[in-house]
Order: structure tokens, then sequence, then C-alpha cells
């Protein structure tokens, strides 16, 4: 029997797609040929951060199947390890976590739309004011919302590539190499430095999992969303970046932001490229409500539990976390308003890395998984423990301050988990 409050995979799958493709997978190529310029290169690490995912996917998987609860990595981390490392993961989640990729997409959101909108900032303001309100009707309206932008984005990004493969370039040189020259490159420090842009890109992969409570037989459904999504997205992702490099010049792309405008001027002209500017503009609607929909749940998670938190654990006669999403709203909303969230999101980003690697460790401590099983276990575990290590501790040694800061929130979040408590009864939720 199916329950109209709960989605399919197909919609669980599209929100992960939409909190994958945002603005990484349109500028990051600009950043990796300041380190490695063959195409192989370029493949390789996108190949190589779409099975990083991959192995996330599986794990989360697991995880998500296991304890069938929604909040992801705060339910994961405190069955597994302790209470408190959950609540630190929830607390990054609520600060900075889930809300400065809402802003920065809006952000970026303006300056896409600049030839439309001139200098305003209302496209990105009204679109994180108004995606909330869609998201707080019932689960099926936040389903059929996402659905139709998750398409909107799938056909966008799948008709560039297509255009880019068929249609002949009008750069006089083209950025393609596939030379041998990769054999010497992807053993440079500037090709795992380029990881780090890569795996931004792919952030996401987990969505699903912390919503899993939504999800309609979630121990088919999910692992079914997560790994189908994740291997669609890493296909997309490495056609992309050929379609780019075969548009433009290593001279035009290398250290730009906008690879994706200068390809696609080069490929349509300036008309068509103000055009594609504007419908990656309109697909990063589809970032903000999946953020939208993700992040309140980790927190509405935590606020179930502990009394610092009790008001966020409201809910509306639908079951939506109205009190979260009104929160993880207003903290978009200033980050976007200051604008001074570059630093922010860097300090977050390695936190949240961190925390996610604590969470892949943390599957190894389930023995006897009662949903799905990741295959090859431990191996792929210790394999993404090791390479994500690495890449944290390149953060750390590039950008210290940053990464401090981020250590400091964490800081910050273990002093109120030693003064906060506990509710006697874990499982009673307040509704409206």
């Amino acid at each position: 029997m199916i329950d109209h409050n709960k989605i399919g995979w197909k919609t669980a799958a599209g929100l992960v797609i939409a909190n994958m493709i945002g603005t990484g997978v349109f500028t990051s190529l600009g950043f990796q040929l300041n380190e490695v310029q063959n195409t192989w290169s370029i493949f390789i690490l996108w190949i190589f951060g779409g099975f990083m995912a991959l192995i996330g996917a599986f794990v989360y998987s697991e995880l998500g199947t296991h304890f069938k609860k929604s909040g992801g990595d705060y339910i994961f981390l405190s069955e597994t390890i302790h209470p408190s490392i959950g609540y630190l993961y929830a607390w990054v989640s609520l600060t900075v976590g889930f809300s400065a990729p809402i802003a920065i997409a809006g952000i970026a959101m303006n300056d896409y739309l600049r030839p439309f909108s001139g200098n305003s900032n209302l496209p990105g303001l009204l679109t994180i004011l108004l995606i909330p309100i869609a998201h707080v009707i019932s689960i099926k309206r936040s389903g059929q919302i996402q659905n139709l932008l998750t398409l909107i984005k799938i056909l966008f990004i799948v008709s560039l590539i297509l255009i880019g493969f068929t249609l002949p370039s009008k750069s006089l040189s083209s950025s393609l190499d596939f030379s041998n020259s990769w054999t010497r490159e992807i053993f440079k420090p500037g090709f795992a430095v380029s990881l780090v842009y890569v795996f931004y890109a792919y952030t996401g992969w987990n969505s699903a999992a912390y919503i899993i409570e939504e999800v309609q037989n979630p121990k088919k459904n999910l692992p079914k969303a997560l790994i189908t999504s994740t291997i669609l997205v890493l296909i997309i992702y490495v056609f992309f970046q050929y379609v780019l490099l075969k548009h433009a010049s290593m001279f035009d792309l290398k250290g730009n932001v906008e690879v994706a405008k200068i390809s696609f001027e080069n490929l349509l002209g300036s008309l068509g490229s103000v055009w594609i500017s504007f419908f990656i503009a309109i697909q990063l609607i589809a970032t903000i409500s999946g953020y939208t929909w993700v992040g309140p749940r980790i927190t509405h998670a935590m606020a179930k539990d502990f009394k610092l938190w009790k008001p966020l654990a409201i809910e509306n006669k639908n079951g939506i976390p109205i009190t979260a999403i009104g929160l993880n709203t207003l903290i978009s909303l200033l980050l976007f308003i200051s604008g001074s969230f570059e630093q922010v999101l860097i300090y977050a980003g390695f936190v949240l890395q961190l925390m996610g690697t604590i969470t892949i460790y943390s599957s190894l401590k389930v023995r006897e998984s009662s949903g799905f099983q990741t295959p090859f276990k431990p191996l792929l575990q210790w394999i993404y423990i090791v390479f994500s290590l690495a890449i944290s501790c390149y953060l750390f040694w590039d950008r210290p301050w940053e990464s401090l800061a981020g250590l400091g929130i964490m800081a910050l979040g273990l002093i109120l988990y030693l003064f906060d408590k506990k509710k006697p009864d874990f499982k009673s939720q307040t509704r409206l």
C-alpha cells in the first residue's frame, strides 16, 4: 500500500541529484587546471571523486536502513559512538553546514542573473524566502516540487552535454590533451589539491539518508536512491568536463571561475552564453530546495532528544518540522545578506569532512546490519577514511585559521552539550 505522506525512490534520488549538482560542477575546472592540465588527469579526478561518493552511498545506505531514523549523521554518530559526537554534528549542521550552501547558491544565482536583473539581490533573496514556504505544506508537496526542479536541472545539464558533443566549437584552440603526461600529474601534490574541489562538487550524495522516515520501503528504496543517483551524477560530471575542455583554450579556462560561461560563449555566442547563465541560475533553485528539505531534519532529530532545542522539535499537523525550517532559513538569510560566508564555508567544510569521515568509521561498529550490507566491508570504509583524512590534513595545512575556527565551533558545541540535558522520553514529539 502506497503511503502518500512518504516519497518513493525516484523522488529520493532526485533530492540527492539536486543537492549534488550545484555550483561546483560549473566552476571547479578552472581551479583544477591550475594544478593539472591533462584530460585523463581531469577524468581521473572526477571518477575518483565519484568513487568516493559511491563508497559513502553504500555506507549511508547501510546505516540508514539499520537505524531507520531521520537525522542522518546525528543518529548514526549518537547510536554508534557517543551522543556528544552526534550533538556536535547537528550543531555544525545547524550553524553553517546546510545554511551556508543555501546562501552560496542564492548569491551565485544573483551573479548569473546580472544580465537580466542588474545588481539586484532580489532573485536569490526571494528564492531563499519562498522555497521554505513550499516545504512546510506536506511531504507530498515537497516531493512534487523537488521532482519538478530536479527534472529541470537534469534536462538542462544533459542538454548542455549533447550540445557540446554535437556542435562545432568556435574556439581557436581546445584544452583537450590525451597525452601520457597524466602518468606524472596524478602523483603531484596539485592532484590532491584538485580533489578538494571535486569532493565539494560531489557534496550531497548522502541527502536521502537524512529523511529516511519519509521514504517508502527504505530498506529497498534508500540504497536504490543513493547508489543510482551517485552513479548518474558521476557520468554527467565526466562528460560535462569533456565539453568544457573541448570548447575553450587552456589560457581562457585556467584559474577562471566562469568556465561554463567561457566554453558555451565560444560554442553559442554571447547571447547564447547569457541564456546559459540564466538556466544555471534557475537550476540552483533545486539546490536551495534540497538543502532546505534536508538540513532541518538533522536539527529536528536533535531537538527531539535535548531540552535546549525543544522549540525546534515542533511539527505541524503533517509532521513537518516548521520551526527547524524557519531557523535554518533565518541563518541562511543572515549569511546571504552579510556576504561574508566564504571563510565560514571553508571551516564548515573542514569540520563536515572530518565528521563525515567519523560517520564512515562508525559503520564499522555495526557488526550485523539489519538492512543493506556494504559490499567489501571493511575495505571500502578504510579506503574512504584514509583518503578523506588526507584531504582534511591538506585543508588544515593550507587554511589553518579557518580550520581552527571550525574546531572552535565544535568546541562551542561541546560546551553546549555539557550544559544541555537529554529529555527523559526521547520519542516524544511536539505537534501543532
